[in-house]
C-alpha cells in the first residue's frame, strides 16, 4: 500500500517550475548511441535468457509450487491465492524462449494441480492480469500448431481453468455502478465487510482477459461486465475529462480526486487502446483518444507528467512515479512518438542517477521522496524502451537496455533469484521476488535485444501479431478472438452480426444510406497486424446524428449529464463525428502500430513547449469543446500563485477511511 502523502494548502506552484527546469538537466545528453553490433546484441540477449533461468529454476527449486520466491533465504511463500502463481505468470515467457520441453511440463502440471475451488479472498486484479491472463496466453500458445509450441496432450485445460476463474470472480462485478470490488472469496463471494472503495485501474485493466475469454467461449458475460466497468468509471469523469485515483463503487463518488497517469490508474488508460487494437471496437478508441487529449493537456509538462485535481486541473503533486515509465511505450503504440522520446529520456536520467528508479522521485526537489525508495524489480521502463526501440531503430535504446542489465545483474542479482531493491540509493536487496519479473521485466528486456540480433521469436516472427497485456502475455490477435461475435454498430446501437455478417435491418432503416462510412479505410503493410483484413471485415457503420455529441451516440455521456454537458453546436458534433471516422490504424515500417489521434489534429490541439523561460514546461492547448473552459492558470506550472479553492484542495494520496487494507495490488503498489 502506497504511503500517505502530505501535501499543505497552497503549494507554492510558481517553484515547481522552476523545480522542473532542475529535473530536467537530469536529462542524458542527446549522443547518438554507440553501435551494436549483432553479435554484441545477442551476448546481451542470452545474458537476459541466463538471467530468467537463474530466478525461474530457483522459484522451480526453492519456492514451487507456492506463489513466489524469496531469493535471499532460498525459500517461497504464498503471496496471492497459493496456486504456483509464479510458475502461471511465466508461462510465455518459457515459451517466447522457445523451450518446449518446460514450457510442456508445465502446462501439464498446472492443467493437472490447480484448482480454484479454494477459501482465498484474491485482488481481482492481480488475479486478472497474473493468473487469467497467464493462463488464456498459455493456452492459445498450447493450442496452435502454428506456433510451434503445440503441447501434444493439451486438451483445453487451462481454457476451463481460466473459465472457471472468471466465473468466480464475477460476483464482484454485482454492484450499482458496475465497477467491481477490489477482492473477491474465489468460494464464496464478496465478503460483506469488503471495502466498497477501488482503484481506477482496478476497474479499468480487465477487459482484454475477459473479453479474450467471452470468445474463446462464446460466453457474451464476461466482456460484458468489463465493459460496463469501464463504463462506469468513464461516465463519471469530470469536465475535464479526467478521472481519479479511488471511486466508490456502489455511489460512483470519487474518494480521490488526484488524477495522472501513474499509480491507481496508469492501466485504465493502457487497456482502453489495447481493447481498441486487439478487438477493434471503436467506443474504446474513442474513449482513449478522449482520455489522451485530457492527459496530455493537464497531466503534461513538458517532459515530466504530474498529478492535479480532477475537477479543477490544478497541480497537487509534483512527482514522478515508477509506474509512469509504462507511458512513452503507450505513446509509441498510439503514434505519439515524440514526446514519448523525451519523456522516455526524463525516466531514464532517474535511473542512471541511482541504478534503479525509486518508486517516487520529487520533481520540486530532485530527491527520492520519503517512503518510496524502493525498486521492486519494475517492468515499465524496460517496456518503454523495447517500444522505443521497435518504432525508431535508434541504438541509444540499446545501451539504455544494456545499463538496464547491468544494474539489475550487479545489484539485484542474489543467490536463488533476484531481489527488490529497498533503497535506490544504498541498493540493500530485500528478500522478494515478484511474479512480474519473470512475466515482464525479464521478457522486455529479452525481447529488445533479439530484436537488435535479428528477431527470432514467435513475437517478431510468428504467425500472428500480439498485444502484450499489462503483465506482459501474449496476446495474439488472431480471427477467433478478433471476429468473433461480430456486429454492426452505429454509435452505440449494436446488433448481431449472424452467420452472414449482415446488418440489422431495424438499423439500417433508421439513417438514410448516404450516412454510413465503411470502416474500411485502415491501411496495413503486410508485415504489420493483418489489421487491414482484420477490420474491414468487422461490419462497423458510422451513422452521423446531427445534434449529438460523439459521447451521446456512443451512450457515454456524463452520469450528471445536465450539469456537466456542455452545449455544442451542429457543427462542431459533425467536425468530431467525422474526425473520429478518419481515426486509423497506420502500417508503419517500424512494425509498431500507430493511431491518429486528436492531440495531433491541428483542429484540437497544439501542444507547444514554451523554451528560454521559466514557464518552459507548460502547455498551450486549445480547449477542448467538450470541456468546460479551463483557465490556463489552473493547469499549468508556474502560473498560479493563489490559494486552492475547495475544489482544488489537494487530498491525502489514502486514508483509513478510503482504502482498505487488501489494496495491496499491483496499480497501488506497482
Amino acid at each position: 500500500m502506497q504511503p500517505m502523502r502530505r501535501r499543505h494548502r497552497g503549494f507554492p506552484l510558481l517553484c515547481l517550475s522552476a523545480a522542473l527546469l532542475v529535473a530536467a538537466a537530469l536529462l542524458p545528453g542527446t549522443a547518438v548511441a554507440e553501435g551494436v553490433t549483432p553479435s554484441e546484441a545477442r551476448r546481451l540477449r542470452d545474458e537476459v535468457k541466463d538471467m530468467f533461468y537463474h530466478a525461474f529454476d530457483g522459484y522451480m527449486k526453492y519456492a514451487f509450487p507456492l506463489d513466489e520466491l524469496r531469493p535471499l533465504s532460498c525459500q517461497g511463500e504464498d503471496s496471492l491465492g497459493g496456486y504456483a502463481l509464479t510458475l502461471i505468470d511465466s508461462l510465455d515467457t518459457l515459451a517466447l524462449l522457445g523451450d518446449k520441453e518446460k514450457f510442456g511440463a508445465a502446462v501439464e502440471w498446472v492443467g493437472k494441480n490447480v484448482r480454484f475451488d479454494i477459501n482465498k479472498t484474491v485482488s481481482v486484479f492481480e488475479t486478472n492480469i497474473r493468473i487469467l491472463g497467464g493462463l488464456l496466453s498459455a493456452h492459445l500458445i498450447a493450442s496452435d500448431y502454428a506456433t510451434g509450441m503445440r503441447v501434444q496432450s493439451y486438451d483445453d485445460q487451462l481454457l476451463h481453468l481460466a473459465a472457471d476463474l472468471a466465473q468466480r470472480l464475477l460476483p464482484a462485478f454485482d454492484t450499482p455502478t458496475g465497477i467491481p470490488f477490489g477482492s473477491v472469496n474465489l468460494k464464496y463471494g464478496v465478503d460483506e465487510n469488503e471495502s466498497k472503495i477501488t482503484s481506477t485501474a482496478g476497474g479499468g485493466t480487465l477487459t482484454l482477459e475477459f473479453g479474450i475469454l467471452s470468445r474463446l467461449t462464446n460466453n457474451t458475460v464476461f466482456e460484458r461486465v468489463t465493459k460496463n466497468s469501464v463504463r462506469g468509471i468513464w461516465s463519471r469523469r469530470s469536465k475535464l475529462n479526467l478521472v481519479g485515483a479511488h471511486i466508490n463503487v456502489f455511489t460512483g463518488e470519487w474518494t480521490q480526486k488526484d488524477a495522472g497517469i501513474g499509480t491507481s490508474i496508469d492501466s485504465f488508460y493502457e487497456y482502453l487502446l489495447k481493447a481498441y487494437l486487439l478487438f477493434g471496437d471503436e467506443e474504446y478508441l474513442y474513449i482513449f483518444q478522449e482520455a489522451y487529449k485530457a492527459a496530455m493537456h493537464y497531466l503534461y509538462h513538458d517532459p515530466w507528467y504530474v498529478e492535479v485535481n480532477m475537477n479543477s486541473g490544478a497541480t497537487v503533486w509534483p512527482l514522478f512515479n515508477s509506474l509512469q515509465a509504462f507511458w512513452p511505450g503507450l505513446q509509441v503504440l498510439a503514434g505519439d512518438v515524440d514526446p514519448a522520446i523525451r519523456t522516455h529520456a526524463a525516466f531514464f536520467s532517474v535511473w542512471k542517477k541511482y541504478g534503479f528508479t525509486p518508486e517516487g522521485f520529487n520533481l520540486a526537489t530532485s530527491t527520492v521522496q520519503n517512503g518510496q525508495r524502493s525498486y521492486p524489480l519494475r517492468p515499465e521502463l524496460i517496456e518503454s524502451t523495447y517500444w522505443l526501440f521497435k518504432a525508431t531503430r535508434d541504438y541509444r535504446y540499446i545501451d539504455i537496455g544494456r545499463d538496464i542489465l547491468t544494474s539489475l545483474q550487479y545489484g539485484a542479482r542474489c543467490p536463488c533469484g533476484y531481489c527488490h531493491i529497498s533503497d535506490v540509493e544504498t541498493h540493500k536487496q530485500d528478500d522478494h521476488m515478484e511474479s512480474f519479473f519473470l512475466a515482464e521485466t525479464v521478457k522486455y528486456l529479452w525481447l529488445l535485444f533479439d530484436l537488435a540480433a535479428g528477431p527470432d521469436n514467435i513475437v517478431e516472427n510468428g504467425p500472428y501479431k500480439y498485444i502484450f497485456s499489462t503483465e506482459g502475455h501474449l496476446l495474439p490477435v488472431t480471427p477467433e478472438i478478433a471476429l468473433v461475435d461480430e456486429h454492426c454498430s452505429y454509435f452505440g446501437a449494436f446488433c448481431n452480426g449472424g452467420a452472414d455478417h449482415g446488418y440489422s435491418t431495424s438499423a439500417s432503416s433508421t439513417h438514410q444510406k448516404a450516412n454510413y462510412t465503411q470502416f474500411n479505410d485502415i491501411q496495413a503493410s503486410s508485415s504489420l497486424y493483418s489489421v487491414s483484413n482484420m477490420f474491414t471485415t468487422r461490419g462497423y457503420l458510422k451513422g452521423v446524428c446531427p445534434g449529438l455529441t460523439h459521447a451521446q451516440k456512443l451512450g457515454m455521456s456524463y452520469s450528471d449529464e445536465e450539469s456537466n454537458v456542455i452545449e455544442q453546436t451542429s457543427e462542431s458534433h459533425e467536425h468530431h463525428s467525422e474526425s473520429a471516422v478518419e481515426s486509423r490504424v497506420e502500417a508503419q515500417s517500424s512494425n509498431i502500430i500507430l493511431i491518429s489521434h486528436p492531440v495531433a489534429s491541428q483542429h484540437d490541439e497544439v501542444l507547444e513547449s514554451k523554451s528560454g523561460s521559466g514557464d518552459h514546461a507548460d502547455i498551450a492547448v486549445t480547449a477542448d469543446s467538450d470541456s468546460m473552459s479551463h483557465d490556463n492558470a489552473g493547469g499549468s506550472l508556474g502560473a498560479n500563485t493563489e490559494e486552492p479553492t475547495e475544489d482544488t484542495t489537494p487530498t491525502s494520496k489514502q486514508t483509513d477511511e478510503e482504502i482498505a487494507p487488501n489494496f495491496q495490488s499491483k496499480e497501488d503498489i506497482r
